[in-house]
């Protein structure tokens, strides 16, 4: 296991990044957090500062990351206390700064970039987004440690991979529109809430320009970090599971199918651009968002990145939706919110915005009214901007590889 060469240097940069004493060190929790974890805060930001053993920072950071990961996994997501989000990330700061200190290995660098995404996507900001801060630093070591070896003849054989495309009768064709004014826009697909392929709005990105995502940019902007992954075909079958996996993994695993493994995987509906702001560079809000009501840190910006059969079962979202397709092609139908009552939503209360008929291969016994449903279809195609209009039920299928982006808007 080779160290890195600069790790004197990799530590100096993290500890610049800190405030310079433990006097300047914030560590301010409400009522919620008991004053035991706080005293283990506190000690941990004294070790930082002063000349504690490697095991006894690990340590520290380990309590503080176990007891809130406890608390960050009791009851629903929604009602975790944004204060034990921000002990966990402070947790993963101090286990960072163990990880780093005394010459660690490119392995340990590499779980350090692991530890700041955890942080990053469990725990809350603190201290002005830290945790991003370092993950960067961390993350040009890595870049420069390692130069990674491309697969040429494996990412060749993605490229020529031929989808079969469905054909789209004009009668059921989502309408397309070049570059319409905003006021355009506004008259005739939002107000009257129409859905629509929007062409030549996205030209300019850099995604589909300078910095093509091909498998390989994606590898080398993104490939050390790691990111949530739906395992299984679609997330309404019972075998669908989560997992959390560096992107590197998820190609070799799911778009290269090393190791012989089998099934679907999907990065889908992740903020990832705000977990790697490099990638969100190479894109740019569509200029139609400013009609919302929003600005424009309210709204969500999503990556969609999978191999071909991904499928997205048939839903609707409680706000309007640009999706842009950026490589590679998918289907996509939408049926109008008007025709809920045709569609079958399922009666529980998590699922109660997708329906249970499977649209490709519907049970006609059981959902005999779906037949009646009208519906527009698309194979949305690199450079498309799709709008689905808000609670419109969308069903979305990969032809083959696939990196789409999502901007929800009010």
């Amino acid at each position: 296991m080779k160290t890195f060469s600069s790790m004197a240097t990799l530590w100096s940069k993290i500890s610049a990044a800190l405030p310079p004493n433990e006097e300047q060190f914030p560590l301010q929790f409400s009522d919620t957090v008991e004053s035991s974890v706080v005293d283990v805060l506190k000690r941990s930001r004294q070790q930082l500062y002063g000349d504690a053993t490697s095991a006894s920072r690990s340590l520290g950071a380990q309590i503080i990351l176990d007891f809130s990961w406890e608390k960050l996994n009791t009851g629903t997501w929604r009602h975790v206390d944004k204060e034990w989000r921000r002990v966990y990330s402070y947790g993963c700061l101090f286990k960072v700064a163990a990880q780093c200190r005394d010459g660690p290995s490119e392995n340990e660098v590499l779980q350090a970039v692991r530890t700041c995404d955890m942080g990053l996507l469990m725990g809350a900001a603190v201290m002005d987004n830290i945790l991003q801060v370092i993950v960067g630093i961390l993350q040009d070591e890595v870049r420069k440690s390692s130069k990674e070896e491309d697969e040429p003849v494996e990412v060749k054989r993605l490229k020529l991979e031929q989808p079969h495309v469905p054909v789209i009768r004009q009668e059921f064709a989502i309408p397309r529109v070049k570059c319409p004014s905003l006021e355009s826009f506004n008259t005739n697909q939002l107000l009257p809430l129409k859905p629509v392929i929007l062409e030549g709005i996205i030209e300019h990105w850099p995604a589909l320009n300078g910095h093509r995502w091909s498998i390989e940019y994606l590898r080398s902007v993104a490939g050390c970090r790691t990111v949530p992954v739906e395992v299984g075909s679609r997330y309404t079958d019972e075998e669908w599971s989560q997992t959390l996996i560096t992107v590197n993994e998820f190609i070799d695993r799911y778009i290269m199918n090393k190791d012989g493994v089998t099934g679907l995987g999907y990065l889908a509906q992740h903020q990832l651009f705000d977990q790697i702001p490099e990638l969100k560079e190479d894109i740019r809000l569509p200029d139609y968002c400013c009609l919302g009501e929003e600005d424009e840190d309210n709204i969500t910006v999503n990556a969609w990145f999978g191999p071909g059969g991904t499928v997205s079962p048939l839903h609707q979202d409680p706000q309007q939706n640009f999706l842009a397709q950026v490589v590679g092609s998918k289907y996509i139908r939408l049926y109008s919110p008007e025709d809920t009552d045709k569609l079958y939503p399922h009666q529980s209360q998590l699922l109660h915005n997708t329906s249970q008929v499977e649209v490709e291969n519907p049970d006609m016994e059981r959902f005999p009214e779906f037949a009646k449903a009208p519906y527009l279809e698309c194979v949305l195609q690199p450079g498309d901007v799709l709008f689905i209009p808000v609670r419109h039920w969308h069903y979305v299928r990969s032809l083959e590889l696939s990196f789409s982006v999502s901007f929800w808007w009010s």
